[in-house]
């Protein structure tokens, strides 16, 4: 039964959450001794982390504790095609994190160009017709520190990715409330978190005003039928489905709609690709012109077997793992045990929609001696992988065929 002021999502109308669970150890200037007992290897460079408890997380790969920055460990994915919340990554860019938000207070702002300024609290969002769906939700720098030769950024492996299933409101009929004049442009996002120093930038994304209206943008207030965790940007922020979790904003209350192109820090000068079909330039060298990041590219995983890992030799094994795109969906997912010679179809699983991982599965048997098994998707319009890493000098937007080397005995 639900509780007085409780709603099947889990909301109450009371403080959340972190300080009470212990937010000191997310904001200290180094990671408490006590968190750090535990290591975690991953398969870059200098890729030994600290494998430590965050609130409301089960142990997660630390990057950075101030700002927090944890990456997913790669045999979460495995566990299904849904990340849980407690295992969910996590990346803010400022410092000055929120970690006691009270509900009933909480309130987003509308305004700039619009014909009538409003400000809505969760509970009037939740009022609003919902949507849901299930989306990944990507880390611009995600597998950054497999990019060779090295780049300047965080280190993170192919952990900073998760899929979720989201409910809220179309970011829409929020505008619609306002009235979008006319000269309108883009909008702006903006959230709780903030810098620490007064010379830092302040966090700021945004979208040109036809995308923020096509319906599919999202103010989630709901995550796998749950709150959303504090550090995943409870209780509300902005769901870009297709594109780079940059535009996600996290504890989102300021939505301005501006007649001009936002140009700050965050989308003129970070989070920027090569202005080209591959966002891509050769290694060492800098793009002539850039553009802000925005949808994924094609991606797919081997789950269930890590690279180095030993197979039975002439007896058949299962091989599973996750696909996923910029929202076109997946139609194929092939897979090749000899290096890339051959390739063979899997099967895939439930079609959770376009934007969610799907998941695919097949048996493979290998006669003894060392193999490299490879995986690449096909999505719906036919797009696929390259064969060899493409390379920015942000390190983003990593796609190769994956590759895992494993012994057959």
């Amino acid at each position: 039964m639900m509780g007085p002021g409780e709603s099947r999502y889990g909301f109450r109308h009371r403080r959340h959450i972190l300080r009470a669970l212990g937010a000191g150890a997310l904001l200290g200037a180094r990671l408490p001794s006590a968190l750090a007992a535990d290591m975690y290897t991953l398969p870059i460079g200098n890729g030994e982390r600290p494998l430590a408890q965050f609130p409301q997380k089960r142990p997660l790969i630390v990057l950075t504790a101030r700002p927090p920055q944890l990456e997913t460990p790669f045999e979460v994915f495995d566990e299904g095609v849904v990340t849980p919340n407690d295992a969910f990554f996590v990346r803010y860019h400022l410092a000055g994190i929120p970690t006691n938000i009270d509900l009933d207070s909480y309130r987003i702002s509308v305004k700039g160009k619009v014909a009538t300024p409003i400000t809505l609290s969760v509970a009037d969002l939740r009022k609003m017709d919902a949507i849901e769906y299930y989306a990944v939700n990507q880390c611009s720098g995600n597998s950054r520190g497999f990019f060779e030769p090295r780049v300047a950024g965080g280190q993170l492996a192919n952990g900073a990715m998760g899929n979720a299933k989201w409910r809220g409101v179309p970011l829409k009929a929020v505008l619609a409330k306002a009235g979008i004049q006319d000269g309108a442009r883009q909008v702006q996002f903006d959230g709780l978190d903030g810098p620490v120093l007064p010379s830092t930038p302040d966090f700021a994304k945004a979208l040109d005003v036809d995308h923020a209206m096509d319906g599919e943008v999202m103010i989630a207030y709901a995550m796998n039928d749950a709150d959303l965790p504090m550090l995943n940007g409870y209780p509300v922020r902005l769901i870009v489905p297709g594109w780079f979790g940059t535009y996600w904003v996290k504890h989102l209350n300021e939505i301005t709609v501006l007649d001009t192109v936002l140009n700050n820090f965050w989308m003129a000068t970070a989070h920027r690709i090569p202005d080209n079909a591959c966002a891509c330039v050769p290694p060492g060298t800098a793009p002539a012109k850039t553009v802000p990041i925005n949808h994924f590219d094609v991606r797919s995983f081997v789950t269930n077997v890590r690279d180095g890992a030993t197979v039975p030799a002439g007896k058949p094994f299962a091989l599973r793992g996750i696909a996923f795109d910029g929202g076109y969906g997946i139609r194929d997912v092939e897979v090749s045990a000899d290096g890339g010679k051959t390739w063979t179809s899997s099967t895939l699983g439930r079609d959770l929609g376009k934007y969610s991982f799907r998941q695919w599965q097949m048996t493979a048997t290998l006669p003894a001696g060392m193999h490299e098994i490879k995986v690449r998707a096909v999505n719906v319009i036919g797009q696929s992988q390259p064969a060899e890493p493409l390379w920015n000098p942000a390190g983003y937007m990593r796609n190769v065929v994956e590759t895992t080397r494993v012994r057959a005995a």
